[in-house]
């Protein structure tokens, strides 16, 4: 789907491709057992560095008590997942905002108040699992209970008058097809990378507060302050500005996550989202779309994009930037005419290639997006996935290990370079690792330009009306 923001940029839609995906070489796993064997996921380091130093002895009687109140809430599958995190140095991990570690937060979900409607075993459990084994995130809704129907459309239904709006409210509740791939792949690069983040994340968005803040540096969003101010404003994130260099930005999902979410606490079917799923997802979908998302219909509004569904590139490389509080850069690959006709590529796929190995073995997970186009080349659609790893055989083929939301596996899955690299629209890498092939306009500086286009084009319409 494709969005014609003006002239010279072109953003597409990253929602769900199903049909691409029956021609995809997977690694051939068994099917996974509804409750699967959680496995540790180990502290992300750079394969070209020193391993990273992990703490795996509780040190106080403060940390030896709140391990012991975790593990008193926790079944035996779980305890046996959480002795491991232990083991391998992630439940000490302190790789969040404010310092606290993995176990800090997971006590606090276990301690204190959840928001209404919320579990705060089934947070914890939650919590804990995908932070063992984040390949566990889906994208995937699931169907709304009967006993909780009338309540959901009521909520989307709220300040409707006209009959059909409020028909098509009463049938937009029911989403077949998710358009979070984006925000789902936000929150799977968070918890394997920044696990003690994730934590945080889950504590505080589960909360009766149901927000988190997070200080970022201006440098992360554009080149001077009043361009990221700019930036945050358009995007309609409420922050506080400390100084010319950082600012405070509240996260929040929107009011009807919480809906979904205690929905999930007690009607999960396997594969469907957890609530922890619900609300990271939600978050950050807020972030992307400028505040304007509904959970109970998985669309948004918002002044960059005119479709309903997904998050356009800029959108995405925003809510990475803000999410991880990094300068990323968002690469796009393919060359695409103003009719969505893929017609060329931005350097040979060798390239495209090399960068992507570059960003892994420096231990980043890339997020991409890549493409689906039908047999005169226009692109259909898209989908969002995160590259976390590659193999090489005795050739020198490479097969990318990702991860992908939205195929009902919670499993890596694995890529041939020659089916991935062609279809690669955008990536998002460390600006020093393609600098040298490729003239990189940030994604802030099309952005603003775009939507100061935009808004020409509304005053001359206002205008000649």
């Amino acid at each position: 789907m494709v969005e014609k923001i003006n002239s010279h940029i072109q953003q597409f839609n990253y929602n769900t491709i199903n049909s691409i995906k029956n021609s995809v070489k997977t690694n051939n796993v068994q099917q996974p057992a509804l409750q699967p064997n959680f496995t540790a996921a180990p502290t992300m380091t750079s394969k070209t560095s020193a391993p990273v130093q992990v703490r795996t002895t509780l040190n106080s009687n403060e940390e030896k008590e709140k391990y012991t109140k975790i593990l008193s809430s926790l079944d035996k599958n779980a305890r046996k997942v959480t002795e491991n995190l232990l083991k391998t140095g992630i439940l000490l991990n302190s790789n969040s905002a404010d310092n606290t570690t993995v176990l800090d937060n997971l006590y606090k979900i276990i301690s204190e108040p959840r928001a209404q409607g919320l579990d705060a075993k089934t947070m914890l459990k939650d919590t804990i699992a995908t932070i063992a084994y984040p390949y566990l995130i889906t994208q995937q809704f699931g169907n709304i209970p009967h006993e909780y129907l009338d309540k959901v459309i009521q909520a989307n239904c709220e300040g409707i008058t006209n009959h059909f709006d409020i028909k098509k409210a009463k049938e937009d509740i029911h989403v077949e097809h998710s358009g979070t791939c984006v925000a789902a792949s936000t929150e799977f690069k968070l918890a394997k990378q920044m696990p003690a983040e994730f934590a945080r994340f889950a504590q505080e968005l589960s909360s009766p507060k149901m927000c988190v803040e997070k200080t970022i540096g201006f440098d992360n969003l554009a080149d001077n302050a009043l361009n990221a101010i700019w930036l945050l404003n358009a995007f309609e994130i409420p922050f506080e500005a400390h100084d010319f260099n950082k600012a405070t930005l509240k996260f929040a999902p929107d009011k009807h996550a919480i809906l979904r979410a205690q929905i999930q606490t007690t009607h999960k079917d396997p594969y469907e989202r957890t609530p922890l799923d619900v609300l990271m997802q939600s978050t950050f979908m807020q972030i992307g779309s400028q505040q304007s998302y509904n959970t109970l219909t998985d669309k948004r509004a918002g002044k960059f994009n005119q479709n309903d569904k997904g998050l356009i590139e800029f959108e995405k490389t925003f809510t990475e930037s803000v999410v991880f509080d990094k300068n990323i850069l968002s690469v796009t690959y393919q060359t695409v005419d103003e009719n969505a006709r893929l017609i060329g590529y931005e350097t040979d796929l060798a390239t495209t290639k090399r960068h992507l190995l570059e960003a892994l073995d420096e231990g980043e997970n890339i997020i991409l997006g890549y493409t689906q186009t039908d047999s005169n080349n226009i692109i259909m659609n898209g989908h969002e996935i995160t590259v976390v790893d590659y193999k090489t055989d005795s050739k020198g083929k490479v097969t990318f290990i990702c991860n992908d939301t939205d195929d009902n596996n919670p499993r890596p899955i694995e890529y041939s370079e020659d089916y991935l690299l062609p279809k690669i629209h955008h990536a998002a890498l460390p600006q020093h690792i393609v600098e040298k092939d490729l003239n990189i306009v940030p994604s802030w500086i099309e952005g603003i330009e775009a939507y100061k286009e935009m808004k020409r084009h509304e005053r001359d319409n206002l205008a000649t009306a």
